[in-house]
């Protein structure tokens, strides 16, 4: 047989899955679906060019680039890596499904809805607009403590080996409710050292309830506390007023102070909630971290219907994106001189990336993390705590139903959501938050894809930065391995 007939079977080449994209004078490529992310040298974008311009075998391509100077040894190092990776293929292209976890999996996390009752009357509340899944007719107001209680050795229980745990208390306003959260917090902490685990701790509050009491047992428990405010008085007022109709703004600012100033033992973050009416991203930024003294600073646009005025539309959702893409590349000035930066949705994009993560689930709901609502009932998570949706049990019969929860694992995996498979931005998405699908499309397991442009323009961007991190100041990137 002849070299040209053993060429001529020899199986061409293909191109990977990837997204390539160029920062700091680099190339690099995020591979898909693995999520990791290539620097290309000048053999690299050279391998690349030649397959992408043609029908190639491995022969042919070693010979090609032989003659273009390159040594042998080299040549086969750079295609076996590429090959390993998966950049270079053989056959036709097919997507390989996300596989659903072979076993049930260990829960790490439970956000206990400790009320369901709230002192604010925000329009675009998930919980109390006109967007409402949760049923809490003929609910207690308030979770008593043999809920809470039970809730909490479930999850104990449930959490398997994991050697750390941890307790998120959510609302309503959740410290409407505090002494049961005081209580809890005991109760967790003497059970958790009974099995040998380690317990944290959070909780969302709008702020309005803080005092020195309240905020000196959060200090000396170590609880993290995210605090839900929308930046100055004129942009706050807007929308996060009191049933009566006043801002909340004056009430909430020195709390916050006061709250800055004495919890110093865990993280303290301000969590904004965009709207048509409030899409300031630099003014609130600056607002928040520079006026009220936020270290860190996270943005998420509101849950809506498309026919709600606070809904945030398309030309709407490129203004953000804009602010948004201002405050990472201010997030990039400051990484490479050493310093941090509160943006926190470029530090976990980031921290995403760096890890490679390529998820198989949008979230932790229904993974590791599942919500309880006043009266026990269990759910996916805590946005549908108390609706008919997601329904995973009840704390006090019979624990998780792991029929349904394994029913919801099956269905809403990234490999049954089938208008994500060609998307290069899927591990990093997964398709979205199952609220969000529900209220847009009353499907938890449908893609969110009225969001899929920003997704990738932001992931895009996100890429970009970090390209030119690793190349600047790479030791800054280290950060996002310690936890």
């Amino acid at each position: 047989m002849s070299s040209a007939t053993l060429l001529t079977a020899t199986p061409s080449y293909r191109l990977g899955e990837y997204h390539a994209f160029d920062s700091a004078d680099t190339a690099f490529l995020y591979l898909v679906p693995s999520g990791a992310i290539f620097a290309l040298d000048r053999l690299g974008k050279e391998i690349l060019d030649r397959v992408a311009g043609g029908s190639l075998s491995r022969p042919e391509l070693v010979e090609a680039l032989l003659d273009c100077g390159y040594e042998q040894r080299q040549v086969q190092s750079a295609l076996q890596e590429f090959e390993h990776a998966e950049v270079l293929q053989y056959g036709e292209r097919h997507t390989e499904p996300a596989a659903v976890p072979e076993r049930t999996f260990p829960l790490q996390r439970i956000v206990l809805n400790v009320t369901n009752q709230c002192n604010l009357a925000c329009t675009y509340c998930y919980e109390y607009s006109a967007d409402k899944i949760s049923k809490t007719d003929g609910k207690p107001k308030y979770m008593d403590q043999q809920v809470a209680e039970s809730a909490i050795d479930m999850l104990i229980q449930e959490s398997e080996l994991r050697p750390k745990i941890h307790v998120t208390f959510f609302g309503g306003e959740t410290l409407l409710n505090f002494p049961l959260l005081r209580s809890s917090v005991g109760y967790a902490k003497r059970r958790s050292a009974e099995v040998g685990k380690h317990v944290d701790f959070s909780l969302t509050t709008n702020a309005t309830l803080l005092n020195e009491e309240v905020i000196d047992f959060l200090s000396s428990n170590r609880v993290g506390v995210t605090v839900s405010i929308d930046g100055d008085r004129e942009l706050n007022d807007r929308m996060r007023v009191f049933h009566d109709g006043r801002g909340t703004y004056d009430t909430m600012l020195p709390k916050i102070k006061l709250l800055l100033q004495r919890h110093r033992t865990n993280s303290i973050g301000a969590r904004v909630t965009l709207s048509s009416g409030v899409s300031h991203v630099r003014r609130i930024y600056e607002h928040l971290t520079g006026e009220v003294g936020f270290d860190s600073v996270g943005f998420s646009p509101a849950t809506a219907n498309p026919s709600r005025l606070y809904h945030i539309g398309p030309q709407k959702m490129e203004s953000i994106l804009g602010g948004f893409e201002e405050l990472a590349w201010e997030y990039r000035d400051h990484a490479v001189s050493g310093k941090q930066h509160g943006f926190t949705n470029a530090s976990d994009t980031l921290k995403e990336l760096h890890s490679g993560i390529s998820k198989a689930y949008s979230c932790g709901a229904g993974l590791g993390l599942l919500g309880v609502g006043t009266a026990g009932d269990i759910n996916l998570c805590h946005r549908f705590v108390d609706s008919p949706v997601g329904k995973m049990g009840h704390v006090n019969h019979g624990g998780i139903d792991h029929t349904a929860r394994r029913a919801f694992l099956e269905t809403h995996h990234l490999g049954a959501r089938y208008d994500c498979h060609t998307c290069w931005a899927r591990p990093v998405c997964a398709g979205g938050c199952y609220h969000e699908a529900f209220i847009h499309y009353g499907d938890t397991s449908a893609a969110n894809l009225h969001y899929c442009d920003w997704i990738r323009g932001w992931n895009d961007l996100c890429l970009r930065i970090y390209g030119e991190i690793s190349v600047r100041n790479p030791v800054f990137l280290d950060r996002f391995s310690d936890n």
